[in-house]
């Protein structure tokens, strides 16, 4: 029962994470350069994470998935800085999508030659130590391209915005995760998608929650614009200005009569 409670724990941010994944992807109305990169991240997750749930409960999954899982953390890094970027309207968009093709053509021919079943040591060296620190340091950049937001959350937590909530959420997130995996050997395999899950709601609660501030916000604000119809105005106006004349005139009349 403790095995079943832990998978379905462990496995609930993944498939959340891959609806959430497709619909940036390809249901999303009005997608931005961001949603794609946003997407692409978050598949790039569950499937990392993924295979370490799968792997977890069954130690003899074959290496083919194994590698997949390994080789889709090459990507998590590259996505989280380009989803930074794009959203901060920084990105080369040229440059964000060859790099990143160069990356899967690079994971792609390096596994064909030389695949997990039969270079299960490489793998388990050298590329899984890669992969931590490339992923860390495309971490500290995206932390830097953010600096400004991070320091909005320390000295101003009110004026950080909805899109800049998303930014702080993924980062942290990500960072996470990171972390997890990097302590995995002093606490369990299984902690790193179990981070996921708890910072997936974490996120989704914060992001709600930002989006909820900004709506009240714009409608206490549309509680004091002029919504009178300019025509309208101009009627009033006219009128106004006819009923002073009569006025006017009335006036005159009566002070020529008492004379």
């Amino acid at each position: 029962m403790n095995n079943q409670i832990l998978f379905f724990l462990s496995a609930l941010g993944v498939f959340n994470s891959v609806v959430l994944g497709f619909y940036f992807l390809f249901f999303k109305r009005n997608k931005a350069i961001s949603d794609l990169f946003l997407g692409l991240l978050l598949l790039s997750l569950s499937i990392r994470i993924g295979k370490s749930v799968f792997y977890n409960f069954n130690p003899q999954l074959s290496k083919t998935y194994l590698q997949i899982g390994l080789s889709a953390c090459f990507l998590i890094g590259p996505l989280l800085y380009f989803f930074v970027k794009s959203i901060l309207q920084k990105l080369n968009y040229s440059f964000a999508k060859y790099s990143f093709i160069l990356i899967i053509t690079g994971i792609s021919v390096f596994g064909f030659l030389f695949p997990y079943k039969e270079n299960p040591e490489i793998w388990r060296g050298i590329i899984y130590y890669s992969i931590n620190i490339q992923w860390f340091i495309f971490i500290v950049l995206s932390i830097y391209e953010a600096r400004q937001i991070f320091r909005k959350l320390v000295t101003n937590r009110k004026q950080i915005s909805y899109h800049e909530t998303w930014i702080l959420s993924v980062i942290c997130g990500v960072f996470a995760i990171w972390l997890s995996y990097s302590l995995a050997r002093y606490t369990s395999y299984i902690s790193g998608a179990l981070t996921f899950s708890f910072s997936f709601y974490i996120s989704f609660l914060l992001i709600f929650y930002a989006k909820n501030k900004t709506l009240i916000s714009v409608v206490s604000k549309e509680k004091y614009i002029n919504k009178i119809d300019e025509r309208l105005v101009k009627e009033i106006q006219e009128k106004l200005i006819s009923f002073l004349k009569q006025r006017k005139i009335i006036l005159i009349l009566t002070l020529l009569y008492r004379f």
